[in-house]
């Protein structure tokens, strides 16, 4: 597993403390930016609330259950910078578990947009090139091990 550097710890670190603390409507800015850019997996929520439009989603209390445990994600990583390694088995088995429900791998990309999205959204003047890097080189971490459970489930879903 990679590691990050000390500067990018810091630069997550500091920006992540307000952030983390309204962790709901932040997630919904990054869901909202993901539903944009591929509207498709609108399909893969199925709650007894329709998940028909990117609004529908956004109001349902089973979605937003789902955007909160996505933001503890984030949260969890955020708190073990200094040991990214540990998430090591939990970041596989949500891999596993993403495969599980029809989710392709490029669409971890896609969120990793929207993250950024949601963060340059969220932190307007505070959101910098190098802090732009240091979150990109977290989540790049992140997403090679979640792709590694993916592929170990099961064939590798490129389409």
């Amino acid at each position: 597993m990679e590691k990050l550097t000390e500067k990018d710890k810091e630069l997550i670190r500091g920006s992540w403390e307000s952030l983390g603390k309204n962790k709901v409507p932040h997630g919904v800015i990054m869901f909202s930016r993901l539903f944009e850019l591929d509207p498709a997996l609108l399909n893969l929520f199925r709650y007894k609330s329709n998940c028909g439009t990117p609004q529908d989603c956004l109001s349902s209390p089973e979605f937003l259950d789902h955007v909160t445990k996505v933001m503890l994600v984030i949260d969890a990583a955020v708190s073990h910078l200094d040991d990214l390694h540990t998430l090591e088995e939990f970041l596989l088995n949500l891999g596993r578990k993403h495969q599980a429900v029809g989710v392709h791998t490029q669409s971890f990309a896609v969120v990793g947009e929207s993250l950024l999205y949601m963060l340059q959204c969220s932190l307007a003047q505070g959101y910098t090139a190098a802090l732009r890097q240091a979150w990109l080189n977290m989540y790049t971490i992140v997403e090679a091990a979640m792709s590694r459970g993916y592929t170990k489930n099961g064939e590798h879903k490129t389409d």
